[in-house]
């Protein structure tokens, strides 16, 4: 179902705004789905998280240390690219 923000009682429209991270513009349509997780065996969640932790660690193995000002421009850039509305708190 799909509901336009300016019907959404405050409360709605504060739950969808927590969800967003971000304020709704009146004219933006709102659809909310909820999915059953696929089952998965914890012997592939174990698999899965060995996977990811050899990924991780190679990952590391080619990091260069960054400056503080560098960790927050690139996690800037990162919320803007997922969140056109984002902005700094400073």
């Amino acid at each position: 179902m799909i509901h336009q923000a300016r019907d959404l009682s405050p409360a709605q429209r504060s739950a969808a705004e927590l969800l967003l991270g971000r304020p709704l513009d009146d004219s933006e349509s709102i659809s909310v789905q909820a999915f059953d997780p696929a089952p998965v065996s914890e012997q592939r969640r174990r698999e899965m998280s060995g996977e990811l932790r050899r990924l991780f660690s190679e990952v590391d193995l080619h990091l260069r240390p960054a400056t503080g000002d560098e960790a927050e421009e690139i996690f800037t850039e990162a919320m803007r690219s997922s969140r056109p509305q984002y902005r700094t708190h400073r």
